[in-house]
Order: C-alpha cells, then sequence, then structure tokens
C-alpha cells in the first residue's frame, strides 16, 4: 500500500467514524496532508537497531490471558526457531499485559484504550469511539514507524484493532491475525481484509471470513509446558497436596474462572464443596476463584485439607497435569488447553463476553470432545454437584472424554503459525 492510499484509507475511516475530524468539504489534496503531519521519529527504547537485519515482530494484545497467552506462546516458539528475533508486544497501559508481558521476558509498550461497548448503538460508540480509535491508530502507526517491523501479529484485545490497521496504513509490513474463538469478532473480521494470513482453531471457523482462502486451520498456540508436560500426575498432586497420601486413586477437580474469575462458579462451589470433600475421601479441589474474589471467597470458605484455594494459579502446567476434571468458563484458550492437556471437563459460558463466543465455544467443545456444558441461568450447586460426580464417578465416561479431546487437540499450533510467519517475511525479501 503506497503513501497516498494509506492517507485515503486512514481519512475514509476517520470520516465514516468521526465526521468533525475531517469536515466534508475538505479537499482531497489538504487531506492527503495530514499523512505529513505525524510526529516527527524520535529515538526511543522501542525503536529497530539499524545495524542489523534480525527479524522484527511487533505483537498486538490485551485484556484478557486468552489474548495475551497466544501471543507469548507464539514468541517463545519464533524465538527457538529464530533466537536472534527483535519483538515489541503493543498493549494498553492499565491492562493484565502490562504486567504479564515483561514477566514473560518480552518489551512492551502501550497505546491508549479504544473500548467497543455494549449495545452497538451507544453514546459512546457513536461520539468518544471513533476519537479513541483515531488517537490509538495514530499513536500505533508512529510505534510501527520506529520499531519498522516486518510482521504484526494481532491475537484480540482492544489494542489489536488499531495497531493492526496501523499496520495496514504503514504497509510494507506483512499481518497476521490469530482468531482463537469459534466465531470471530468484529474487529477480526474487519482486520481480515487487511491481513495477509488469518490463523484459526477450529475448522468451522473458516466459513466465517469473507476471504477464506487467507485462512489456515492451525489451532490456538498453548504454552509448550503445557504441551509437553514433563510432570507426572503424582509429582503435580504433591505440589499442591504435599500433606496428603498419593495413592494413585484419587481424583482431582481444577476450578478455573479464567484470569479474571467467575463469580456465579465461585458460588456455586461455595455451598457444595464441602458435602463433596467429606463424602468422597479420595476427592481433592484446587479452585481458583480469580483475584478482585479471593478474600470475599475466602471468608465463606472452611479449611480443608483435601482443597486449595488460590487467586490465581502461576503453575497451570501443574495444575493440569493433577487434574482429573476441570471446571472453567468457556474461554477460547482454556478450550484449546483443556484439548491439549485430554481433561474431561465441564464448561459453563460466560453471558457477558461480547457476541457469545463463549457460548459457540462450549458448543463445539461439546460437539469435538464431549464436554459437558451447563448454561448460567441452570448453574447452582445441586447441577455442579451433579454433573462432577457424572464423570468423576465413572472412569469409561472419562476415559470416552479425554481419549476425544485428544483426538480434537492441535498441539503443533505455536509451531505451524511460526513457520507461516517466517514464510510471509521470506515474501518481503528477509532471509532467514
Amino acid at each position: 500500500m503506497n503513501n497516498e492510499s494509506a492517507v485515503l484509507l486512514c481519512s475514509t475511516m476517520a470520516t465514516i467514524v468521526y465526521p468533525p475530524l475531517i469536515p466534508t468539504n475538505t479537499p482531497l489534496r489538504s487531506r492527503r496532508l495530514l499523512s505529513r503531519q505525524l510526529p516527527p521519529r524520535c529515538n526511543t527504547t522501542i525503536t529497530a537497531s539499524a545495524t542489523t537485519e534480525n527479524l522484527r515482530v511487533v505483537f498486538a494484545a490485551g485484556g484478557t490471558g486468552g489474548h495475551i497467552y497466544p501471543a507469548v506462546a507464539i514468541a517463545d516458539e519464533l524465538k527457538i526457531s529464530n533466537p536472534k528475533t527483535q519483538f515489541l508486544f503493543v498493549g494498553t497501559p492499565n491492562g493484565m499485559e502490562a504486567t504479564a508481558v515483561p514477566a514473560a521476558g518480552y518489551p512492551f509498550t502501550a497505546v491508549p484504550t479504544a473500548p467497543l461497548t455494549r449495545p452497538l448503538i451507544s453514546f459512546q460508540n457513536l461520539f468518544l469511539l471513533p476519537y479513541l480509535l483515531t488517537k490509538s491508530t495514530l499513536k500505533s502507526y508512529k510505534i510501527i514507524r520506529e520499531f519498522d517491523p516486518h510482521i504484526v501479529i494481532g491475537t484480540g484485545g482492544f489494542v489489536s484493532f488499531p495497531t493492526c490497521l496501523a499496520a495496514a496504513i504503514r504497509g510494507g509490513v506483512k499481518l497476521l491475525i490469530q482468531e482463537q474463538n469459534s466465531v470471530p469478532g468484529i474487529a477480526n473480521l474487519v482486520l481480515s481484509l487487511f491481513a495477509d494470513r488469518i490463523c484459526v482453531a477450529f475448522n468451522s471457523t473458516v466459513e466465517c471470513f469473507w476471504q477464506r482462502y487467507k485462512c489456515v486451520v492451525c489451532g490456538n498456540p498453548v504454552s509448550f509446558s503445557l504441551t509437553k508436560q514433563t510432570c507426572t500426575k503424582s509429582a503435580a498432586r504433591r505440589h499442591f497436596f504435599p500433606n496428603a497420601a498419593v495413592i494413585g486413586k484419587e481424583k482431582v477437580v481444577l476450578v478455573l474462572g479464567g484470569s479474571l474469575g467467575a463469580n456465579t462458579i465461585n458460588i456455586a462451589l461455595s455451598n457444595v464443596y464441602c458435602s463433596m470433600l467429606n463424602e468422597n475421601e479420595d476427592l481433592f479441589v484446587v479452585w481458583q476463584t480469580g483475584l478482585k474474589a479471593f478474600r470475599e471467597i475466602e471468608s465463606r470458605v472452611r479449611y480443608h485439607p483435601r482443597l486449595l484455594l488460590s487467586p490465581f494459579l502461576h503453575d497451570m502446567d501443574l495444575a493440569y497435569a493433577a487434574a482429573d476434571v476441570i471446571v472453567s468458563r468457556a474461554g477460547a484458550m482454556t478450550c484449546s488447553e483443556i484439548l491439549a492437556t485430554g481433561k474431561p471437563c465441564i464448561l459453563i459460558p460466560s453471558p457477558n463476553v461480547a457476541e457469545g463466543h463463549q457460548f459457540k465455544n462450549a458448543s463445539l467443545m461439546a460437539d469435538v470432545a464431549g464436554s459437558r456444558v451447563i448454561l448460567e441461568d441452570e448453574l447452582n450447586s445441586v447441577t455442579l454437584r451433579n454433573a462432577i460426580q457424572e464423570i468423576v464417578g465413572n472412569e469409561k465416561v472419562m476415559a470416552e472424554m479425554r481419549e476425544r479431546a485428544v483426538q480434537a487437540a492441535k498441539p503443533n499450533a505455536s509451531a505451524q503459525i511460526v513457520e507461516l510467519i517466517l514464510s510471509l517475511t521470506r515474501e518481503l525479501g528477509f532471509k532467514h
């Protein structure tokens, strides 16, 4: 895309979403001058080295772990394949990516957020969003111009749209988007028009995009530690319950509410955990409450030697290794991790996630892996208890669910996406 086309695109976008920014009577020649009013290049910590020819990659990811951790998994795999790669993660200043990305060892820079709210027809979307989106896109453009990446990879979150759009406007940069959900959202549908490749997790997702020839079914990239489990089940259980006797017939239920927690799951479990543990001396529960809910749940829950309560589980590889059954929301990445580790699961899709993504993910998991699904308005202590006991108490059911999960998994997703990244950058003449 040349500069004139880029500015036309930017002008058109601004005219459509925020007319006050560019008056309709402004001559086209004057509009083209907008491209010359971008902030001058400055020497910052995000500027790529001019003396090297290393591969440079920008990741746009933020909001929740479901968008951040796939990007980190791809970066980890790319670092193994191409150790000299230079990385830059772009996210929001107050999102969990601001701490999670540096903790994973990657450089991070922030751009202003441009959240799309529900309902779509709202004061914020009609008047405030266009201004915020333009501001975020201009900031992203400046970052991309300074870092000068060979490829930009968007894995979702509010930051992904303006950053990927800026890459399209910039031109000379390959663009890859990675859609974790079974059905894409509005942002990725629009970005797909500019993308060189679209990586999707499920075969059915391809049908949702207008330019299907760009789609590659890779699965969702999950942590290397999950796909290459080196810890035994007994060792993982000892990690969480060091004082318990591990004799091999125990059943561990892992309860997850996503990185932000799930209040309805917490309440349902708090009403039934004690009776379940008292009635089954071989049952153990590892319960991630979420950071915000931890103190409230901790005050409601009595100590039990076979219960581990935690606001957030950092050793997810050990948690999955220890688990026999998983109770969880139906975020795309959690579903992929469940498949990758071959675990039976009970999914409670959140009704608060945009565009019904979690319900669609859960329905697909029920089809491919036999996952049990409890809708939010059906969830209570009785339905949760019955679902857990139905699986834990039947070895045949557990074995069947494990087998179906393993068959549906795509454990090499990260490696396949990295191969696409390297292939796209070769088209720019970059030699690996």
